[in-house]
């Protein structure tokens, strides 16, 4: 008797259909194909033991399966739960008229019982697109595949659980979750806030600025400045994120099985990721699991990262491989990774948050602390970041180490409640502005987005060729002080209400984002 079944398996962010073909004639064997990685193949095992425990009495077959497209690798455990309700399907022990209604994934324990997998998200989505009824799969997965509208997604605890609803001998009611509600009941953290931080003031103005504008920011300083301790911080006055960005988001983390893991604090952690992303790996990380890739491809931390900040602390330390990989990412906000059969795409929208000394010794520039490195050690150091790299950073600014007076202030800084206020407003000037466009924010414009909302008197536009001849800057450093200057005109025209929003941009905004430009200065540090 020939049965179909279907499931799906992740290709990138995304899942592709996979029809399972049983076909059951009298004899013993077994012969799957369509290449099935060694999991899939294992699964054999799984499915025998967990029938045998379940007391169902399968009939000796020779089963001969075929996952389709037979050119399309298969891999992990999820396919234990199709296969085996193909099987019994194909013995008449399961009644196949819901089985093209459903996608049915799941991993078998030797006594039945299903474990989680990766991916259900993106394979919710595929069912929704493709027609389906809806999802059959573990129950700890079915809230984060309910996050989907128009569906119905039933999770169930054991094998025999599926066979009953699927006979129709037992009743189970679809999961829901509102994912609507979820992100509106999200509430930022509160064990960190800018309050926190003493004096940096101009520093701070960065920051505001480049959450205003999500541009990317790096913070040259001496240890123990703040560098770090602020960063943590940036997520605290990030928007929150959209149900477009959430469901995103989710799917990089479905796939990659740190679903769980991405809002821990939260009670439907299973289910979607509510809060912006803040990655902070290592200087030791290898350049596969920054940008992604490997045998099987996966994402990276810049796409874990996607919509949410990437935190690179000591940059310098870094490998050069691994931070030269970051060109595409920031530039193109995805990384391709090609294989010899197979190429996936993984969004990497972030924003790039860099710290670091100025020297080896971490006090160049310091007045109170002389710097014992000579200057080609101070060189040395600093060119382990490319020019190319540093391009791409719309902010860079130099941090002071923090006063005693300020240390021992008793008034708090400014609440990130009140910065985020500002942000928000900052970022619906430009919901306005870029309206029915993939463009959401400043550091997104395209050149002619530039050209349009970047206009400059002609005081400015003198200034800007100063800078220009004066520090040698590149055309992209030329587009980014720009997009900055935009940002830090949006700013303004939160602060000051009375004052008319306009696309030319006046000499103190432009000065402002060239003095966000501290590494093209050849004085820089003296």
């Amino acid at each position: 008797m020939l049965i179909n079944t279907y499931s799906a398996t992740s290709v990138g962010i995304d899942a592709v259909i996979v029809t399972v073909e049983v076909n059951a004639t009298p004899g013993y064997d077994f012969t799957l194909v369509g290449l099935p990685d060694t999991a899939v193949k294992e699964g054999h095992e799984r499915i025998l033991s967990a029938i045998q425990i379940a007391g169902i009495r399968i009939p000796q077959r020779q089963y001969t399966i075929n996952m389709s497209p037979a050119d399309l690798k298969k891999e992990g455990a999820a396919f234990d739960l199709t296969l085996a309700i193909g099987q019994l399907a194909a013995t008449e022990i399961v009644q196949s008229s819901l089985l093209s209604q459903f996608l049915i994934l799941g991993e078998l324990s030797l006594d039945g019982h299903l474990r989680p997998v990766h991916g259900c998200l993106p394979i919710a989505i595929a069912a929704k697109n493709n027609g389906f009824r809806g999802v059959i799969l573990p129950a700890d997965n079915a809230n984060e595949a309910a996050v989907v509208d128009g569906i119905e997604v039933y999770g169930f605890e054991h094998l025999t659980d599926v066979i009953a609803f699927l006979n129709g001998t037992a009743q189970a009611e679809p999961t829901h979750v509102d994912a609507a509600e979820l992100l509106s009941t999200y509430a930022f953290p509160d064990d960190i806030d800018f309050a926190e931080v003493r004096g940096q003031q101009e520093v701070r103005r960065a920051i505001e600025v480049a959450a205003a504008g999500g541009h990317n920011i790096i913070m040259i300083g001496p240890p123990g400045a703040g560098k770090s301790m602020m960063a943590k911080r940036i997520p605290t006055i990030l928007p929150p994120m959209t149900l477009s960005e959430a469901l995103e988001t989710t799917k990089i983390y479905s796939v990659s099985g740190k679903l769980r893991k991405a809002n821990s604090q939260q009670p439907m952690a299973n289910s979607l990721v509510v809060q912006r992303p803040f990655r902070s790996p290592h200087h030791t990380i290898t350049d596969v699991t920054l940008v992604g890739g490997g045998n099987n491809p996966h994402p990276g931390e810049v796409s874990l990262a996607h919509n949410g900040v990437l935190f690179l602390d000591e940059l310098a330390e870094f490998k050069r491989s691994a931070l030269e990989v970051l060109r595409q990412p920031l530039e193109d906000g995805h990384i391709t990774v090609a294989r010899n059969k197979l190429s996936v795409d993984y969004p990497a929208h972030f924003m790039l948050v860099a710290a670091m000394n100025p020297c080896p010794c971490g006090h160049y520039g310091d007045l109170k602390h002389p710097c014992t490195c000579t200057p080609a050690q101070r060189h040395r150091y600093m060119s382990r970041i490319s020019g190319p790299l540093l391009d791409r950073i719309d902010i860079q600014c130099h941090i002071e180490a923090v006063s005693y007076d300020d240390l021992r202030s008793k008034a708090d800084g400014e609440p990130s409640a009140s910065i985020r206020e500002r942000v928000l407003k900052a970022r619906a000037i430009q919901t306005e502005r870029f309206s029915g466009t993939p463009t959401h924010c400043n550091a997104q414009m395209t050149p002619s987005m530039v050209r349009r909302y970047c206009q400059l008197t002609s005081e400015a536009e003198q200034q800007l060729r100063m800078a220009m001849d004066l520090y040698g800057l590149s055309a992209r450093a030329y587009d980014r002080i720009l997009k900055v200057a935009r940002t830090i005109a949006d700013l303004d025209a939160v602060t000051y209400p009375d004052r008319p929003l306009s696309n030319t941009l006046t000499t103190p905004q432009l000065l402002q984002a060239i003095q966000f430009r501290q590494l093209d200065r050849a004085d820089w540090g003296e």
